[in-house]
Formats: C-alpha cells, structure tokens, sequence
C-alpha cells in the first residue's frame, strides 16, 4: 500500500470516526428529547432515529470497504527479507561444508604422511 492510499484510506477512516461522533450526538439527542418533562416530540426523535440507522448503516459500508481494501493489501509481497535468509541459510551450510572437506584433506594428508 503506497503513501497516497494509506493517507486516502487515513482520511476515510477519520470521516468514519466523525460519523460515528454524529451517531453519537443523535443518541444523544434523542435520550434528551425522551427526557424532556412535556413529552418527547415525535417528529423530532423520528428525524433523529431516521438519520440515526443512515448513517449506521453509511458506516457500515465504509467500515466493510476499508476492511476489505485492508484484506487485499499483501505487505510483505514484495519483500526480499525470506530469500535473503535462506541465501543466508545457504552460505553457513556451505561454510560447513568446506570446513568438512578441509578437515578431511587434513585426515588425508596426515594419512599419506605418515606413511
């Protein structure tokens, strides 16, 4: 994910938490208006509860789409960090090897020597 998308999908979520700030204040709203000592008026919490499940409901899709863009993101895709391990791998098992093979050229030549 480049620089620009993450800061896109920053901005969107920030939209998503201000959405979610609204949702609260129509809560809000409404608890008061059910509180108030005449009588909630009806228009008023319909309004509310109306713009309330919109906007839940907005949040849901945005929440989905950024879960789903999150999904597709792959961050180590392009990263070199395993290979660079297994030649790492590769070049101690080779070292070995060779620390092998010395100690047997050792074992050899000890051998013919003391013939």
């Amino acid at each position: 994910m480049d620089s620009q998308t993450q800061n896109t999908s920053l901005q969107r979520l920030q939209n998503v938490e201000k959405r979610i700030v609204r949702v609260l204040e129509l809560a809000g709203g409404v608890m008061d208006e059910l509180s108030n000592p005449t009588g909630p008026r009806k228009e008023f919490v319909n309004n509310h509860c109306r713009e309330f499940m919109q906007m839940i409901k907005d949040i849901q899709v945005a929440l989905r789409e950024e879960i789903k863009s999150a999904c597709d993101y792959r961050p180590f895709e392009k990263c070199d960090y395993s290979s660079r391990i297994a030649n790492e791998i590769c070049c101690k098992k080779l070292d070995y090897v060779v620390s092998q093979l010395d100690e047997m050229k050792q074992t050899i030549d000890d051998y013919h020597s003391a013939l």
